[in-house]
């Protein structure tokens, strides 16, 4: 029996990487799916993959309004909102704190925060009275760069912490109403953006590159793709996790046993 059947999910940053993943699985198991996404091209791929399973946005997570449409969207369509992953992204590269100038520090501040938090809040603000009906939950894409350092720049890795704080003090403010917890993948093979102002602070690499760093950096020493995190979001968005919340499920290889190796 299908895991999420009769489920209406809004996802942002759901037309490519980890979101899309998490879409297909999502649909696999019976969930009709709403997303927010900027790139045309790749929403347009899923509308004509998935069919009327799917609607889609063009727009922007650092704009509340775009939220409130999304959201809008999917009670109109399927009656009722009863998850949200929050999930869109964009990285810093690894670029270096002493390597970056002022002004760009503090416009790549600006930038990566609207997208990795303000992003978040604003997701959570539209869809939590409807997911107050429901009795549903919200799931935040977060990163093994919430914990330890390394995991990317000063900016990324601030940022999922705050993604962390959010997710933790969302579940405490909205239960028992509203379940939120989190996935925290670790390096994954995806196309996360490297955000303008630091891209001429940041060596690019190549994919073989990235993936023996990942393999290298992980006790299990696996190249994550971005299907091997589904399971935690099919998990967490089931009625399997009702007794879980404020939690964080890390996806990741085994990060936190390491060592010292």
């Amino acid at each position: 029996m299908a895991e999420l059947a009769g489920k209406s999910v809004y996802v942002t940053g759901g037309a490519s990487g980890i979101g899309r993943a998490v879409t297909e699985a999502f649909i696999k198991e019976g969930a009709t799916v709403t997303i927010l996404d900027r790139s045309v091209e790749r929403l347009r791929e899923l509308e004509q993959q998935f069919g009327e399973v799917v609607r889609c946005i063009a727009g922007d997570v650092t704009m509340y309004d775009d939220h409130v449409r999304a959201v809008r969207m999917a009670t109109e369509i399927w009656g009722k909102l009863d998850v949200l992953v929050a999930n869109a992204g964009v990285f810093d590269g690894f670029a270096k704190f002493v390597d970056v100038t002022p002004g760009a520090l503090a416009d790549a501040y600006e930038m990566l925060f609207a997208v990795n938090v303000k992003g978040y809040f604003y997701a959570a603000k539209a869809a939590v009275d409807e997911l107050k009906r429901t009795n549903g939950n919200m799931i935040f894409t977060v990163s093994g760069a919430g914990f330890y350092p390394d995991g990317g720049g000063v900016w990324y890795t601030a940022s999922k912490h705050a993604q962390v704080g959010l997710m933790r003090q969302l579940a405490f403010e909205l239960a028992p109403d509203v379940r939120v917890n989190a996935v925290a993948p670790g390096g994954t093979l995806t196309a996360l953006n490297v955000i303008r102002p630091l891209q001429p602070f940041v060596k690019l690499v190549d994919s073989e590159t990235k993936a023996s760093s990942i393999r290298r950096r992980n006790p299990l020493r696996i190249v994550m793709s971005p299907e091997d995190h589904v399971g935690a979001y099919v998990l967490l968005a089931s009625e399997k996790s009702r007794a879980i919340t404020g939690e964080v499920i890390s996806s990741d290889g085994g990060l936190a046993v390491r060592g010292l190796g």
